[in-house]
């Protein structure tokens, strides 16, 4: 709509120019405005002066991609954002905090494979419902530690290099190949801050088969792993009790309270129980048990035990 200025000129109201001039005015001339949403377009590079990579006085600045203000990017992302094991992240400005507890064992009736649920950013619990198991293929699935896009992102592009290869050959990959294609593609990003450590197992013609890859390409045949911030404590578990000739009954009850025990000690394990059994004719889903249920069950367990033990 026209309006009249001090010296009786017209001028033209811009919507879009005021609610820029706001946002600028809200947070600060060092903030972003609402013009970095034109970032990649044509408009955007008719406003980037010639020869900018990057802002020369902010960070967060549009038209251009945002690099730390010191003389060597690189060598300062490699030292102060990178994912590590243990403390070796002590002295980084941003430290990766990661939780969760996974774990698979081989038995004489196939695999288990058992998962927790609970996604934690620090301190914050950002999720109690991941699917911490991909379901690449009927007979071949995958776990998730670490960083959960890397994992999710990383294994479903497994599964499509499996489907391929199924195309092209006619028959389905065995679990060595599928696991030792993950083990490649990791060794090729190698260095480039991925986070991943997990699990490829299923059944071919060769039997069952479990394997452990993670992000420096480390490739591991094994039959008990157990990968997370609640491993230690599922790993007192299965050290006890595993056996190669447990019932399926047996082994199921073992996934499951391997995870309760590492969900009841890691503040960053919890959430759901997701148990898979894989055999020669497939995985199938187990059972969605919520872990504090588990927990009144075992502690009954326990109380009866308790009993029996004081009436003899």
């Amino acid at each position: 709509k026209p309006k009249a200025n001090a010296k009786g000129a017209t001028t033209v109201h811009n919507a879009k120019e005021d609610r820029e001039q706001r946002n600028i005015i809200m947070f600060g001339p060092a903030a972003v405005s609402t013009d970095v949403l034109d970032i990649g377009t044509r408009r955007a590079e008719d406003k980037r002066s010639p020869g900018a990579l990057c802002p020369s006085e902010f960070l967060g600045q549009p038209g251009a991609f945002d690099i730390p203000n010191v003389s060597d990017p690189a060598h300062f992302c490699r030292t102060n954002f990178a994912s590590a094991c243990g403390n070796a992240d002590a002295g980084q400005t941003v430290k990766f905090a990661k939780g969760t507890t996974t774990l698979a064992f081989k038995f004489n009736e196939g695999i288990i494979v058992s998962v927790d649920s609970r996604s934690t950013m620090g301190n914050y619990i950002a999720s109690g419902t991941v699917k911490k198991v991909i379901e690449i293929n009927p007979f071949l699935l995958g776990t998730m530690a670490g960083g959960a896009a890397d994992c999710s992102f990383w294994e479903r592009n497994l599964g499509m290099q499996c489907r391929m290869y199924e195309l092209r050959n006619g028959k389905r990959i065995t679990v060595a190949a599928a696991s030792k294609l993950l083990a490649n593609t990791m060794n090729s990003y190698r260095g480039y801050g991925l986070s991943m450590g997990t699990m490829v197992t299923g059944w071919d013609e060769t039997g069952p088969q479990l394997y452990y890859v993670d992000n420096d390409g480390t490739r591991l045949k094994g039959n008990i792993f157990s990968v997370g911030s609640g491993s230690t404590y599922a790993y007192g578990i299965l050290d006890n009790y595993y056996r190669k000739d447990l019932t399926v009954e047996e082994a199921i009850d073992l996934g499951k309270r391997a995870i309760y025990h590492a969900t009841h000690r890691d503040a960053m394990s919890g959430g759901i129980n997701n148990l898979y059994h894989v055999t020669k004719e497939g995985w199938v889903k187990i059972h969605a048990i919520d872990v504090n249920d588990m927990h009144y069950e075992y502690a009954e367990e326990k109380k009866n035990a308790a009993a029996a033990k004081m009436s003899s």
